[in-house]
C-alpha cells in the first residue's frame, strides 16, 4: 500500500474527516540532502474533522501525528499539515 494510501485510510478512520486533502511534495525535495529518494517521503495534508473543534493547533497536530506515528518513524521524513474544525474557515 503505498504510504498516501496508509495515511488516508488512517485519518478517515481515526479522524471521520468532512474534507481530506493529501498532497505529495516528494518531488520538490528529491535531491535534498535527507531526502530518502522514495517519491513518498514529503506530504502536505488539509484536514477538516469534527474531532478538531475545541481543540488547539498544537493538539489537533499531536491526534495526526499520533495516528500517523509508524509512517513518520519510518517512510515519511516531513509532513506539513493543516487542521480546522467544520465550523472554521480554511485557509
Amino acid at each position: 500500500m503505498s504510504a498516501e494510501a496508509q495515511m488516508r485510510e488512517k485519518l478517515l478512520i481515526g479522524l471521520e474527516p468532512i474534507r481530506l486533502d493529501i498532497i505529495n511534495e516528494s518531488e520538490l525535495h528529491a535531491g535534498h540532502r535527507n531526502s530518502p529518494g522514495t517519491g513518498e517521503s514529503h506530504f502536505r495534508i488539509l484536514i477538516v474533522s469534527p474531532k478538531f473543534s475545541g481543540k488547539s493547533r498544537v493538539e489537533r497536530h499531536r491526534m495526526v501525528n499520533a495516528l500517523l506515528s509508524d509512517e513518520l518513524a519510518g517512510r515519511i521524513h516531513a509532513l506539513a499539515l493543516k487542521t480546522y474544525a467544520p465550523e472554521e474557515p480554511v485557509g
